[in-house]
C-alpha cells in the first residue's frame, strides 16, 4: 500500500479554508445607494412609498405586470402580489450610504457633518426596527490619493453608530471603491482590524471592481490573504466601461466587455464564499407618464434578467422606480422554474427518470438544489 503523498494534508487543509463551498444562504437581491447628504431616517420608507405609488399608477393589475415585464400570464398574479407585499414590508434589503461618487468631494467639516447626520439617522432607524438587513457606508477610494479622508469617515461613522445605538447593529458592511492596486485591499483590511480591536465589533468589507487593472489580481486566495474580511465584490459598470474606452452610448451593463469582467469575478471567487453583485442602471423615468415609466422598467428588467442569466443575483438600484422592476424580474425568474427544479430534484432523490429527456448529473442536482434555496431566500 503506497503512502499518502507528502504534503497532501496541508494542501487539503488549504483547499478547505480557501474554498469552503458553503450552502447558499440569504443574499440581498440589490444594494440601494443613497448620497450621504440626501440620506435620512425616512429614506427607506420614502423609497417604498414612491415605488408603491408607481405600482398603483402604472401597474394596477397582474395583466399590466405581465405585459410590461414579459412575465408569463400564469405568473402575473403571484408576482404582482409579491411585489406589492415586498414594497410594503421591506422595500430595501441592503442600504449603502454613499460618501464617494454619488456624494462628491466636500470640505472636510462638511463631510464630517454629513457623517454625524448619517449616524443619527442609522441610530433612529435601528431603534425603530427599520434598519435594512444589510447596511453601511461607501467611503472614498484610496486611489484618489487621500486615504485619510476615507479612514476618517469610516472611523467617525462606525464609532458614532456604536456610541449612539449602543452597538453596531447586525448586517453592517462597508464598501471600498476603485481598488486599482492590490495593496490598497491590505491597507484597508489593516484599518478595519485596528478599528475592530478598539471597538470590539467584527468588521468586513466589499470591494468594487471598477477598472481593468483590478481583474489582474482577483484570485481564489485573495479573501484568505485578507484574513476573511472580504465579504463581497461589486461590479462598477460606468467606471469600468469608461476605463476601457467604450463610447458613452455603449456604457451599459449588458455590454460584452462587462460580461467578461463578471466572468473573471466569478472564476476568481468561485467556492470562496465571497458574494458577487452586479452594477446599476443610471437612469430614472423621463416623466411620471405611463409610457416613460414603463420604458424605464422594461430597460431595467432587461438588465436584471441579463445579470440573473449570468449568475449574478444582486445588483445596484439607484432610484425608487428600480425597486419595482428589480423585485418583479427577480421573482418571475425564480418562480418560472421553481416547480420544474423541485421535480428534477425529487426524481433524483427517488432514483427515477425526471422525464422530458433530462439526464441530470450530480453537479446539476447540486445546482438545482442551490437554485431552490436561493429562490426560497429571495421570495417574500
Amino acid at each position: 500500500m503506497r503512502a499518502v503523498p507528502e504534503g497532501f494534508e496541508e494542501a487539503h487543509r488549504v483547499q478547505q479554508a480557501r474554498y469552503p463551498s458553503a450552502d447558499v444562504g440569504w443574499q440581498p437581491v440589490h444594494t440601494v445607494y443613497v448620497p450621504a447628504d440626501r440620506f435620512s431616517a425616512r429614506t427607506v420608507s420614502e423609497w417604498g412609498d414612491q415605488a408603491l405609488s408607481l405600482v398603483k399608477a402604472h401597474l394596477a393589475d397582474p395583466g399590466a405586470l405581465a405585459e410590461v415585464f414579459d412575465v408569463p400570464s400564469g405568473l402575473g398574479a403571484a408576482v404582482h402580489a409579491k411585489v406589492v407585499q415586498k414594497l410594503s414590508a421591506e422595500p430595501v434589503e441592503d442600504l449603502r450610504i454613499d460618501f464617494e461618487d454619488g456624494y462628491g468631494v466636500r470640505p472636510g467639516p462638511v463631510e464630517d457633518e454629513h457623517v454625524a447626520q448619517a449616524v443619527e439617522a442609522v441610530a433612529t432607524m435601528h431603534a425603530a426596527g427599520a434598519l435594512p438587513r444589510r447596511w453601511g457606508p461607501r467611503v472614498k477610494s484610496f486611489a484618489d490619493g487621500d486615504p485619510g479622508r476615507s479612514v476618517r469617515t469610516l472611523d467617525l461613522f462606525v464609532t458614532g453608530v456604536v456610541e449612539r445605538a449602543g452597538e453596531l447593529p447586525p448586517g453592517f458592511t462597508v464598501t471600498f471603491p476603485k481598488v486599482l492596486m492590490e495593496a490598497y485591499l491590505g491597507h484597508f483590511a489593516e484599518v478595519l482590524e485596528e478599528l475592530e480591536a478598539e471597538l470590539g465589533v467584527p468588521l468586513r468589507f466589499e470591494m468594487q471592481v471598477e477598472a481593468p487593472q483590478t481583474l489582474h489580481f482577483l484570485r481564489g486566495d485573495l479573501a484568505e490573504s485578507l484574513g476573511g474580511r472580504l465579504a463581497a465584490a461589486h461590479f462598477g459598470v460606468f467606471d469600468y466601461t469608461a476605463a476601457i474606452g467604450l463610447p458613452p452610448h455603449e456604457q451599459r451593463l449588458d455590454h460584452p466587455a462587462c460580461d467578461h469582467a463578471r466572468h473573471v469575478m466569478q472564476t476568481a471567487f468561485a467556492g470562496t464564499g465571497v458574494e458577487l453583485s452586479d452594477g446599476s442602471l443610471a437612469a430614472s423615468p423621463a416623466s411620471d407618464r405611463g409610457p416613460d415609466v414603463h420604458a424605464l422598467w422594461r430597460r431595467h428588467a432587461e438588465l436584471v434578467r441579463h445579470s440573473l442569466r449570468h449568475g449574478f443575483y444582486q445588483g445596484w438600484d439607484m432610484h425608487p422606480s428600480h425597486l419595482v422592476s428589480r423585485f418583479a424580474t427577480v421573482y418571475a425568474f425564480h418562480l418560472a422554474r421553481y416547480e420544474a427544479y423541485q421535480e428534477r430534484v425529487r426524481a433524483w432523490q427517488e432514483q427515477r427518470e425526471a422525464g422530458g429527456g433530462v439526464m441530470d448529473e450530480p453537479a446539476t442536482i447540486r445546482t438545482l438544489a442551490a437554485a431552490l434555496r436561493r429562490a426560497d431566500a429571495a421570495l417574500p
